[in-house]
């Protein structure tokens, strides 16, 4: 099988081309089974409405989709993140959006307009955490305890532990589920075992896969892809790890000078930037000013 032809602007990972792609519906519905305990069979009920890269303020979810009458948002982190209910919420209010935009519903009427319901889910894969199989991550953890009952908005994001080696009964429901687990997994041993870089890692486990896998022949056809996706994921934890461990060292300033120059040249702006490596504008704006001002005099 030919390697397929990269578009270098791509930067969908792993997790969103075998779970968020039309063509791979059998393994999304899959995935929706084996989370909910369901048994439904036909893939062309699925409805994918993962949004693009630049439809709202730079944000771009995982995987969402819709099935009979539930909206699914999909997320795959890599590294803990107890802020999911209100990224998830942002999701959810741009994909409402363009629901009733595209069934031309009115919401100014004076009947209910009937709506999907939302299913939150993130498939957490990372090392920096010692997850337990399943935890329900609430919005109201972010409000002030004092008057968290007062909200008029509940979120909550059921966050699942698909490490290889944790979540047997879940990962044997589905089997692209279990080999992507596996997938990361060789990555990780080979990057951090071997000192490989991303990209051979990635080769080194495509290769070695077992050839009954089902999603090898996928990984393979599209090799690039795969390569520049973990490349970005990796390069953003990184950055996002030294400016956890140490704000104030200068490592880190030279790590975030980095990423965000590369952030720059794709045509970011301050505040996507920020919110792709989870900072505040404040935090990052002298580095970014710096980034542009030698990109202008280069």
């Amino acid at each position: 099988m030919t390697e397929t032809t990269i578009n270098r602007e791509y930067k969908d990972r792993l997790f969103t081309q075998l779970f968020g792609r039309s063509e791979n519906k059998a393994w999304t519905l899959e995935l929706y089974n084996a989370v909910n305990g369901s048994a439904y069979s036909n893939p062309d009920e699925i409805e994918i409405t993962t949004m693009d890269d630049t439809i709202y303020m730079g944000m771009k979810n995982d995987v969402s989709f819709i099935l009979n009458d539930f909206v699914n948002i999909y997320e795959q982190q890599s590294s803990y993140n107890p802020n999911m209910p209100i990224r998830q919420l942002s999701y959810a209010g741009r994909l409402y959006e363009k629901h009733v935009k595209k069934h031309s519903l009115n919401v100014y009427g004076r009947r209910v307009v009937k709506l999907p319901v939302p299913k939150l889910v993130v498939f957490y894969n990372g090392d920096d955490y010692d997850a337990e199989k399943e935890k329900i991550l609430y919005l109201s953890d972010a409000f002030d305890e004092a008057v968290a009952k007062e909200s008029d908005i509940t979120v909550r994001v059921r966050m699942i532990n698909i490490n290889h080696e944790c979540n047997k009964e879940l990962l044997n429901e589905c089997k692209p589920l279990a080999e992507y687990s596996w997938f990361v997994s060789e990555i990780r041993k080979n990057k951090k075992e071997l000192n490989l870089e991303i990209e051979d890692a990635v080769d080194k486990a495509v290769d070695e896969m077992p050839e009954e896998y089902l999603i090898k022949p996928f990984l393979k056809g599209h090799r690039a892809e795969v390569r520049m996706g973990f490349l970005t994921e990796y390069d953003e934890a990184e950055v996002i790890a030294i400016n956890r461990r140490d704000a104030k060292n200068e490592g880190r300033d030279e790590a975030l000078k980095t990423m965000i120059s590369k952030k720059v040249l794709k045509g970011k702006d301050l505040e996507s930037i920020a919110d792709e490596l989870e900072m505040e504008v404040s935090d990052i704006r002298p580095l970014y000013d710096e980034v542009c001002k030698m990109q202008e005099n280069a």
